[in-house]
């Protein structure tokens, strides 16, 4: 099987050679991101939104225009597009906005990265509200029997991942959303997995919030995005309050702008919303269903030869139905020390828990070594990672 990558050349980092299977922590850069940021720097570097004079007046539209295109590429709207740090802030802000109160139930997933975990956690804490879990069977898919029941309990809200970051598995926001809500409960779903590898429609999906992070989608580190809907984001207090953020300041209180300034205080990351905007641009041009097709071939063919490496333990679907990850472990091998030997190579993968303690305990193991694709992996890196593995048997053995 030849998958090939019709923009490798595009990635300067990869100029050199490496195979970097480490998509899913953080992609590659085109340089057409890196461009439209120093042109930023270089060309109508100012503050948005304040200033009158031509040059400030570029940024914001500059600045403004990658808000609209962040949006549009999921299907929602810039009204309801706020940004952020990264998909952590973004989750922080619901969880800790949203009005929970003693017992209230909050439903989440065993597989979830604890960025959407860790905040309902701190929100039970704070409220009383409290925790339960969905499971996943063996092939790492969620138990939706076990969502039913506790939805029978009337939970406030059901916080789940669109694709797992360790097994790669697509969970059914749609199906999940109707069910949910039908129950009364908010959905706040982590999409970080998600939009880098496959067509993302919000309104299909019909979930409450949706964060994802411009790092994993081929953009800067230190911008995020939540998409909200309005009515929930008019709603939802500020996270932080100063400049900007605000309608009026008095020696008695503030009041807030409207969505979604009221969540943006203090100065914008303004170049890494430009590079968020090349970011969405590059994504649109090689198409989000090739993108997809792309990687899900790659994740299928890793499967198949990854299968035949004796001593390992495959985790999540079967089948290559899945966003383009693949998670496993080598019998008696660390996986710190797996990927150190396949690094030597220059083949680059991610070992350990992955953010998902929770999900490893399930798994049976402290942590697992990951290859994840991007639109400039090949089928000849995935064939280095075999080779590499190879290596690290004959090191050890």
């Amino acid at each position: 099987m030849t998958v090939t990558a019709p923009s490798a050349s595009e990635f300067p980092v990869l100029r050199s050679g490496l195979a970097y299977l480490d998509s899913a922590a953080t992609s590659q850069t085109p340089q057409s991101v890196i461009d439209a940021m120093t042109d930023y720097y270089v060309n109508y570097r100012a503050s948005v939104h304040r200033g009158v004079y031509p040059l400030a007046a570029q940024a914001t539209d500059a600045y403004e225009g990658a808000r609209v295109k962040a949006a549009e590429i999921v299907g929602s709207t810039p009204g309801e597009t706020v940004f952020t740090r990264n998909a952590t802030e973004a989750l922080n802000m619901v969880a800790r906005g949203l009005p929970l109160g003693e017992g209230d139930l909050i439903v989440v997933t065993e597989m979830e990265h604890h960025s959407n975990l860790v905040p309902w956690q701190m929100a039970a804490e704070r409220t009383g509200a409290r925790l339960e879990y969905v499971g996943i069977d063996d092939e790492g898919r969620l138990l939706l029997e076990q969502l039913d029941v506790l939805l029978q309990q009337e939970p406030k809200v059901v916080a789940v991942a669109h694709a797992s970051n360790v097994l790669g598995t697509i969970n059914p926001i749609a199906e999940i959303a109707r069910r949910a809500h039908a129950a009364g409960a908010l959905v706040v779903v982590d999409g970080a997995q998600a939009v880098p590898h496959m067509p993302v429609d919000l309104r299909e999906l019909d979930a409450d919030f949706y964060a994802w992070t411009a790092h994993k989608a081929y953009g800067p580190t230190g911008i995020g995005i939540l998409h909200g809907r309005r009515e929930l984001l008019e709603e939802l207090p500020p996270l932080l309050g100063g400049g900007h953020m605000i309608q009026k300041v008095t020696r008695e209180g503030s009041t807030w702008a409207e969505v979604p300034a009221k969540f943006e205080a203090g100065t914008s990351a303004i170049a890494e919303a430009v590079g968020l905007g090349a970011a969405v641009d590059f994504l649109s041009a090689a198409g989000p269903e090739q993108v997809w097709e792309h990687n899900r071939a790659l994740a299928s063919y890793a499967l198949e030869r990854l299968a035949e490496v004796p001593g390992i333990t495959l985790h999540g679907p079967p089948s290559g139905d899945r966003v383009g990850l693949v998670s496993f472990t080598l019998d008696g091998l660390h996986p710190h020390d797996v990927a150190e030997i396949l690094g030597r190579d220059g083949v680059c993968v991610r070992a350990g828990h992955h953010c998902a303690q929770v999900l490893m305990r399930r798994l049976g193991t402290a942590a697992t070594t990951r290859a994840s694709f991007a639109i400039h992996s090949t089928s000849d890196e995935v064939d280095r990672l075999i080779d590499g593995l190879a290596t690290v048997r004959r090191v050890f053995s």
